[in-house]
């Protein structure tokens, strides 16, 4: 296990001492979940327009699924682990790239953003890839959204790993679920 953590402290290192100041600002805005308003706007959009009356069930859901990754990374494992983020591991201090010195509360084990964002990115697709071949590309801001944690210096390499993998089972695992009880009629069509 600690060879593990060596291997995602460098990893970060490296990941994180790739910046530019022209970078800097941007990396800042995206990583805020308000930036992403309009993509959040889109998608219960298209979710309406796809499931009309009952697009009111896929979005109960994919709140459920929101609630469930964030609470599980930021209730039950940040506390539990409390493995610092690398922006608050003293012996980092003098390398880690930090964006107007935002540290990001205590704890990062695991990554409430990634769990969240791949999440809502994995609900989404499998509830649209019928109807939208495009929407594939939702991955892409759940991608860019980590990869901002890790730039920041807010999160290490497997937070983010492990907050992907809870995000994708969770928004996996509630997508087969309304999807099996619209099958057996448990819920209108």
């Amino acid at each position: 296990m600690e060879q593990l953590l060596k291997l995602d402290e460098q990893l970060f290192l490296w990941l994180n001492g790739i910046h530019s100041t022209w970078m800097d600002p941007i990396m800042a805005i995206v990583t805020k979940t308000q930036f992403w308003v309009p993509l959040y706007l889109l998608l219960i959009y298209l979710i309406v327009k796809q499931y009309k009356k009952n697009s009111w069930i896929y979005l109960v859901v994919l709140t459920c699924v929101i609630l469930i990754t964030d609470q599980v990374t930021a209730s039950i494992m940040k506390p539990y682990f409390e493995r610092l983020r690398p922006s608050h591991e003293p012996s980092l201090a003098s390398v880690i790239h930090l964006v107007d010195n935002q540290k990001g509360g205590q704890f990062g084990f695991a990554s409430s953003h990634a769990a969240n964002t791949f999440g809502v990115a994995m609900f989404v697709w499998l509830s649209l890839k019928k109807s939208n071949k495009f929407i594939w590309t939702i991955f892409g801001w759940s991608i860019v959204m980590s990869y901002s944690r890790v730039y920041l210096g807010l999160h290490y390499p497997g937070d983010i790993l492990v907050g992907a993998i809870i995000g994708l089972i969770t928004g996996w695992g509630l997508a087969k679920a309304v999807q099996k009880l619209m099958e057996r009629k448990f819920l209108p069509r």
